[in-house]
């Protein structure tokens, strides 16, 4: 800030440090207000589109199945046959499942899982789609025989513990039992259903509609904010195939499995280029890495649901808010402490991105300190290859010692970096810990805007600030990223929409609808775009001040360590020792 200091006048003090106010043609020429609207846009379309549309007989079929709930949770002691049946038909009511909802989700679906022809990522015949579902189709056979033996068993287990009036704690148990086998034979069941269950599809078509409608999208706010529309427009059909090829190498079935997601084949891609042939300079007006990714933050946060948050009470959120912030702080220091980090911004944007959660706490914590391009890729960069371990590496952990689904959830929840994986990983662990891992990492997520106003007060008030100068409150807000505004406007809104229309309203057209079914597609586009921009702005050459001494990697091994074993404590104490309750509804 040393740019922005006034020399100290005879007889003051301090000096006050002023960057600038905003000005109204700040709000649609500036990237981050651009942001916000195109954001807004977005989300003001998809409840345009779903909420007129509820699906056929949906209060009638809400009345039907609460009654049905309410009615067997009177009955029995445990969650009967009829329950779970009238649960699991609750939840596929989904505003996202009507034929234009498909319609909406095969036009911005990303390519298709694939095995050892990439084609078929984009093309699959009927013939391929018959050959590939022909080894699985006596499996799926068998796993619906299965499930519906152990249908046959619950119920019995079941009539026999009526019987006897749900007296017999023997009976009773044995019926939970029953009901508990048919539940995981259900789970596979659908499994194997999935497998023998290809389709020929085409998504060329879609994908190049697509590329269209994003480029004249962004394009139109480029053209706003007085740069060209031309220029943007053509570079960018140059990134969406690169990210189309991202999202097809996260595809692979082996890649899938092991979690190299598209976020880091983006960027890998990109690398290659911008380190070998270079990227093209007409290309280079599309390669807008904060614009898209700013876009895509505004979405995220519609997708924090306060009513979520506060189902899972007060372990979740004093998981999220005291050990995160821990974990930051922590970290911090010991960069600047014990590591000794020449830079204070690489410090900081490796500890947000690593307690916080991810690429989105570090972009935004990145802009508030204004950390260089090359310190922010390096931050992502150590942030997709630990989450891929850790997504991989902890189910298979929590799998070895036994560890209870809430107790896993949480943990997962609080560690791992990106949404995505912590949902995959706690699907790979169980229903409950999904449950758990995704609410967790929902509460974690709000603390994006807490960081970026905390780190820009710090950064003018004591990193940049000499000492006898004084910053104004104006210097804070110039430099406070202001799409974190626009993430925490939406986060409001929708929480007043989901609390104001009701929960089984709220889940079939809210979230399983406006958000699963159109917003949170765009959102996985726009960071696809984002990261492929990352790659083709990064150059190696750059690189090698910041890993001098392995500082960087050392770092973020030693506060994901400290990350793991405190919220693993602290999720044990919270959910088994202080709030055993909440842990017994869930």
């Amino acid at each position: 800030m040393a740019e922005n200091s006034r020399a100290k006048p005879a007889g003051q003090d301090y000096v006050v440090i002023e960057s600038g106010k905003t000005s109204l043609k700040d709000l649609y020429t500036k990237e981050d207000w651009m942001a916000i609207w195109m954001g807004f846009i977005i989300l003001i379309v998809g409840l345009l589109i779903f909420l007129p549309r509820p699906p056929d007989k949906m209060q009638e079929n809400f009345n039907k199945h609460n009654t049905t709930m309410k009615e067997e949770a009177a009955k029995a002691p445990f969650k009967t046959v009829a329950w779970h049946q009238a649960s699991s038909a609750l939840k596929r009511i989904r505003a996202r499942d009507q034929s234009f909802g498909k319609t909406i989700q095969e036009f911005l679906n990303a390519p298709s899982r694939w095995a050892s022809n990439p084609v078929n990522a984009l093309y699959r015949s009927k013939a391929t789609a018959d050959a590939m579902n022909a080894p699985h189709e006596e499996g799926a056979k068998k796993a619906k025989a299965a499930q519906e033996a152990a249908l046959a068993k619950a119920k019995e287990a079941e009539k026999a513990a009526a019987a006897a009036a749900f007296k017999n704690a023997d009976l009773n148990k044995k019926a939970e039992a029953e009901i508990a086998a048919l539940l995981k034979a259900g789970e596979a069941a659908s499994k194997a259903s999935s497998k023998a269950g290809n389709k020929p599809y085409n998504r060329i078509p879609y994908l190049i509609g697509l590329a269209i409608i994003l480029g004249v999208f962004f394009g139109i706010g480029k053209a706003i904010m007085g740069q060209s529309f031309g220029k943007f427009f053509v570079g960018f059909f140059f990134v969406f195939v690169l990210a189309v090829f991202a999202y097809m190498a996260e595809q692979q079935n082996t890649m899938h499995h092991y979690g190299f997601g598209f976020p880091l084949w983006a960027i890998v891609f990109g690398i290659l280029i911008s380190n070998t042939v270079g990227t093209p300079k007409w290309v280079m007006p599309a390669v807008q890495t904060e614009y898209f990714i700013k876009t895509g933050l505004v979405l995220l946060g519609a997708e924090i649901l306060f009513g979520k948050i506060l189902a899972i009470g007060k372990p979740g959120i004093f998981i999220a808010w005291i050990c995160t912030p821990i974990t930051l702080i922590a970290t911090y220091w010991f960069g600047q402490r014990i590591l000794k980090m020449p830079s204070k911004t690489l410090n900081i944007t490796i500890s947000a991105d690593m307690s916080v959660c991810g690429v989105s706490a570090a972009i935004a914590t990145a802009a508030a300190c204004r950390a260089k391009k090359e310190e922010l890729t390096l931050a992502i960069g150590l942030s997709m290859v630990f989450t891929a371990i850790c997504m991989v590496g902890q189910p298979a952990f929590a799998r070895l010692v036994g560890m209870d689904q809430i107790l896993a959830g949480a943990w997962m929840g609080s560690t791992i970096d990106s949404t995505g994986a912590v949902a995959a990983a706690g699907a790979f662990y169980g229903e409950k810990a999904l449950y758990v891992a995704a609410t967790i990492k929902m509460i974690q997520n709000i603390l994006i805007g807490v960081t970026a106003f905390g780190v820009a007060v710090y950064w003018c008030a004591k990193v940049e600030c000499a000492p006898g100068q004084q910053v104004s409150w104006w210097e804070i807000w110039y430099r406070f990223p202001k799409f974190v505004l626009g993430f925490m406007i939406a986060s409001i809104v929708f929480s007043i929409i989901d609390g104001a229309v009701g929960g089984d309203y709220s889940t079939a057209m809210i979230d399983q609808g406006v958000l699963r079914g159109f917003t949170r597609l765009l959102r996985e586009w726009f960071f696809a775009l984002a990261f492929t921009s990352i790659g083709l702005e990064t150059n190696f050459r750059e690189f090698g001040q910041y890993f001098k001494g392995g500082k960087p990697i050392t770092l973020y091994v030693s506060g994901q360590t400290l990350q793991l074993v405190m919220t693993l404590v602290v999720a044990y104490i919270m959910f088994f020792i202080i709030f055993p309750d909440v842990a017994g509804k869930i």
